[in-house]
Order: structure tokens, then C-alpha cells, then sequence
């Protein structure tokens, strides 16, 4: 009977989470379950249900049509530690100009699906979003993809290349090849315990040093909250999980080889203050230093990938859109009006 209870546990993060869960939460800190309930969205939010990998999954999207549409819909890829909740503003934005947007949370992340078992690769990820559009009747969208998002829309855009009509990568990882440079290789098990001790102490401090240049502003807290919540609440274990699954994926499919091959009119909005790079807390100091410089990284991809265009933002790190929304979105509608010419 207690192997039986044992296995049980495995297979079901969200149950046996629920028995110890936020033991050390104090009572005025957010608890959300593993897809996110008790955080509410700045929109409703929508289910594309679909079987994948012999499992039933859903992605949770939200799909926001403007007042005056202008005929184009922009597509939002959220990054690793963000959901499609922190694309808020720019949602704003986007539909205030005509701009139909559709923000998914990809599987494993937010509100959508954690499955226990997943061969996660952003070939998938890819192939889930296109069916999610193709499912809402969108067949030239313009992706927007942010931090791990802009992988995804790297790996997207060369899949369905004749389907994308423009790609605008803010601050994407995987402008470097970390392993290739050093970065010691963590095993699932070792992402995994890594992701069980995340606290909002460790998320702001992370966040405060990478994504917003050292700077910290009140209104970044709600953000911190939305993660800590996932890692408190009841289904702690099986977002830790799929973290650790996300973060393998991340390190071991690198798509810096393949920037080359995009054949789509692209656009790299860089804050040269960013020092993303993943592993990097584990890797020797003299690897480390070697890794995330952002202008550089950001130089060398604007002239790999055929014809893009390099926009940097001085002061700012990783999280333009959310550090400098005033500016960063003058700089994305202007990008979003330009006739960057024909697919090549």
C-alpha cells in the first residue's frame, strides 16, 4: 500500500504538493495553484484543448480584438520566468493601434497544462502555437517573442517561415551557445532542486540585477508574487518540474547555429544592460564572465540573421517592455509600421 501511495505521489505533483504546501508562506503572501488560479489575467482567458504525446493538454491564451482592426495580428511568446499576463502593456498598445493579439502560456508554464511527462522541445512549442493560430483562423502573424519567448520565435519562424510575417525578438536568449562556452551541463534532478528552493527573495534579487539594470520600482513586485505564488501554493511540486524539463530544453537546443537560416524581416530590441545566460550561477567565475554581454551578443546576431535590424536601449536590461514601457513601445509601433520589404 505505501509503494502504491508512492507512486501515486509521483505521478501526481498537484496532490501530493497540496499535503506540505506552503509550510513557510506567511499569511500575507500569494498561494496559486499549478496553472496559476487565484492570479487574474489583465484579459479573459481562453482554452485551446489538444492532444499531444498521448495526453490531453490545454494551453491557456488570452485573444484580444481591437476596436478599430487594421488587419494584422500580433503574436506574444512569453519568456522562462514571465507569462503571458507581463505582456499586459504592450497588449494595451497593440490594440489601440488595430492590432488583433493573441498571448498564449505555452505548456509548463502559468496557466496552461503541466504534464509530469513531456519530451519538451521548441519544435513543439512551435507546432502547439501554430495550431493554436491555425485553430483561430491566423495565418500571418507578427511575432513578438521575449527573453526563452524569442527562441520560440526563432524555432517558429524557420519552421513556418511562409506563415510569419514579421519577427521582433526582445532581448531573446540564445544569441550565445552556453554550453559551447563552458557552462557546466545540470541534470534534470539537479534544475529540479534548484527550482523546489526558489523564493520571491530569490526571484526579486535575480530580477532586480538582470531584467531591470539594478533598479527596483514597486510596480515590479506584482511579477515577483505571480512566480512565488506558483512555487507556494499547492501545486509547487509540478511547477518545479516542468521548470527543470524547461530549463534542460533551454540549455541543450540552442538555435544560435540556425539565425543564419531566418528568412524573415527581423527586428532585435536589445537592453544593453542585460546579462542573461543560462547555467551561468553554475559555471567557474572565468566562464562567467565571458557570458550575456548583451551589445555584443545583440551586434553579432543583428549581423547573422539576413537584413535585420538592431535597436538597443542603453539603460535598460532584459525586460525593456516592462522597465521603459513608454519607450520601448514608441520603438515597437514604429517597428511594427515600417515596410521592412519582401520575404527573401
Amino acid at each position: 500500500m505505501k509503494r502504491r501511495f508512492s507512486a501515486y505521489c509521483l505521478s501526481f505533483f498537484v496532490v501530493c504538493a497540496a499535503l506540505g504546501a506552503a509550510d513557510h508562506a506567511k499569511a500575507d503572501e500569494p498561494q496559486y495553484g499549478a496553472e496559476l488560479e487565484g492570479f487574474t489575467y489583465p484579459y479573459p482567458v481562453k482554452h485551446y484543448a489538444f492532444s499531444s504525446q498521448r495526453q490531453y493538454l490545454h494551453m491557456a491564451y488570452m485573444d484580444v480584438q481591437p476596436h478599430s482592426p487594421n488587419g494584422r495580428t500580433a503574436v506574444l511568446l512569453h519568456g522562462k520566468n514571465f507569462c503571458a499576463a507581463t505582456w499586459q502593456q504592450t497588449i494595451q498598445e497593440l490594440v489601440a493601434t488595430g492590432f488583433r493579439v493573441v498571448a498564449p502560456d505555452q505548456i509548463g508554464f502559468c496557466k496552461s497544462s503541466k504534464p509530469a511527462a513531456y519530451q519538451f522541445s521548441f519544435q513543439q512549442l512551435a507546432r502547439n502555437t501554430h495550431d493554436l493560430l491555425t485553430n483561430l483562423g491566423i495565418k500571418d502573424p507578427v511575432l513578438i517573442g521575449h527573453s526563452t519567448g524569442g527562441m520560440l520565435a526563432v524555432r517558429y519562424a524557420l519552421m513556418y517561415p511562409a506563415q510569419t510575417a514579421q519577427l521582433v525578438l526582445v532581448d531573446p536568449i540564445g544569441l550565445e551557445d552556453w554550453k559551447a562556452k563552458g557552462v557546466p551541463p545540470l541534470s534534470v534532478d539537479q534544475w529540479y532542486d534548484r527550482e523546489r528552493a526558489t523564493t520571491a527573495d530569490s526571484i526579486r534579487a535575480y530580477e532586480k540585477q538582470t531584467y531591470y539594470a539594478g533598479e527596483w520600482r514597486p510596480d515590479y513586485e506584482k511579477w515577483v508574487q505571480m512566480l512565488a505564488g506558483l512555487y507556494r501554493g499547492p501545486g509547487k511540486l509540478a511547477v518545479a518540474w516542468n521548470s527543470a524539463l524547461l530549463y534542460d530544453m533551454i540549455y541543450t537546443q540552442p538555435v544560435y547555429y540556425e539565425l543564419g537560416n531566418i528568412t524573415v524581416p527581423t527586428t532585435l530590441i536589445i537592453g544593453d544592460k542585460d546579462n542573461t545566460a543560462i547555467g551561468k550561477a553554475a559555471a567557474p567565475p572565468d566562464v562567467q564572465k565571458q557570458l550575456g554581454h548583451y551589445p555584443e551578443l545583440g551586434r553579432a546576431a543583428a549581423k547573422t540573421i539576413p537584413n535585420a535590424k538592431l535597436i538597443e536601449f542603453a539603460d535598460l536590461g532584459h525586460s525593456p517592455q516592462i522597465q521603459d514601457p513608454v519607450g520601448f513601445h514608441k520603438v515597437l509601433l514604429q517597428v511594427l509600421s515600417e515596410k521592412q520589404g519582401q520575404k527573401h
